[in-house]
């Protein structure tokens, strides 16, 4: 009986690690579908390191959003190279903002607007609403779309686009609904998100593409190389 009960408790931790292990290798290797999603892209900042566009745009990539700014004053210090470097191979690139709740919308509005060139085709503008790595405090649904309206007036008015607005999970439950209605682009891991009116899905938070040591977020666009080309439109 004893070798009976070491026997199966064998055979359950080697089930279990294969069960890890299968996980890990779906996870790794999640993608949506080709057909129904052939338009990828990736988003990326200064933690993806030097990154060799041009490898990037040879791996089944279409598109950049790369983040430009932060708060009232901080620049991502890679994304001038970033940008310059992602278009010169051939992607189609925009910038994105993380709105911080600790700053005035206003003075984030300049910051983004004061950094980002406006010399060449980009993607509409992105503004990242989400609570990791925010203030800690948080602001009512009231007090957020007022400081978003006076980010959103100027920055749209500036780049001619409406913006876009990236959100988490828990960021969209807080205030899905009460804030500025805009495109959005939503992060849902490995699970289509459950609606349908969306621009973007980050639907891997650690993906590889050739190029890019590390991680990186990667992207697919609701519809074809026709949509994109229409949001890069002037």
């Amino acid at each position: 009986m004893k070798n009976w009960i070491i026997l199966w408790g064998s055979v359950s931790l080697v089930l279990a690690g294969l069960a890890v292990a299968g996980g890990f290798l779906y996870f790794r290797t999640f993608s949506p579908d080709r057909d129904r999603y052939p338009v990828r892209g990736i988003d990326v900042s200064h933690h993806q390191g030097q990154i060799d566009w041009r490898r990037v745009a040879a791996d089944d990539v279409a598109f950049a959003v790369i983040k430009a700014t932060e708060g009232g004053d901080h620049v991502d210090d890679a994304f001038a190279g970033n940008l310059r470097a992602a278009r010169a191979a051939g992607l189609a690139v925009g910038a994105y903002h993380f709105f911080t709740f600790c700053r005035p919308g206003a003075d984030q509005a300049k910051n983004f607007i004061s950094v980002v060139p406006r010399d060449g085709p980009l993607l509409p503008p992105v503004v990242d609403i989400e609570f990791g790595g925010n203030c800690p405090q948080r602001p009512s649904p009231e007090q957020l779309n007022a400081e978003l309206q006076a980010f959103l007036g100027p920055v749209e008015a500036a780049f001619g686009k409406k913006a876009i607005f990236y959100l988490t999970d828990e960021a969209a439950d807080t205030y899905a609904g009460q804030i500025a209605t805009r495109p959005l682009w939503l992060r849902s891991l490995l699970l289509r998100p459950d609606r349908d009116d969306w621009i973007y899905w980050q639907y891997h938070n650690r993906g590889r593409v050739d190029g890019i040591n590390g991680d990186v977020d990667l992207n697919v666009l609701q519809g074809g190389q026709e949509r994109l080309a229409a949001l890069l439109a002037p």
